[in-house]
């Protein structure tokens, strides 16, 4: 059996073409079986990314800080990287999790 490999946008597309009762229909499906279940852990919901390592876009995407912001961080050692690879620096999500919480208790004094 072959599976037809749908990326956001081919799906986005796909929508944008429905007539509107039939994008409700979808919407209406979505929700009854997508989401049966009400309460996920935060393990179910974020498990697979807890070990990830990010790269220094990622991580100052996660941290909301820009690029430049992200790298005074790291020459300042407020956060290491766990993995260099040539030029690339990689950052353990645990750690960027750390951080962040850190720099939400310095905006809150």
């Amino acid at each position: 059996m072959s599976h037809t490999i749908f990326t956001a946008e081919d799906l986005f597309g796909a929508m944008k073409g429905m007539v509107s009762s039939e994008r409700v229909r979808f919407f209406t499906l979505l929700s009854e079986y997508a989401f049966e279940k009400e309460n996920f852990s935060h393990e179910e919901v974020f498990g697979d990314v807890s070990n990830s390592q990010f790269t220094v876009s990622e991580a100052s995407d996660y941290l909301e800080v820009s690029v430049p912001t992200f790298r005074r961080y790291v020459q300042g050692k407020k956060i290491t990287p766990i993995h260099v690879v040539g030029r690339n620096q990689f950052f353990a999500a645990q750690d960027l999790k750390s951080f962040k919480r850190s720099l939400r208790e310095v905006k809150r004094h």
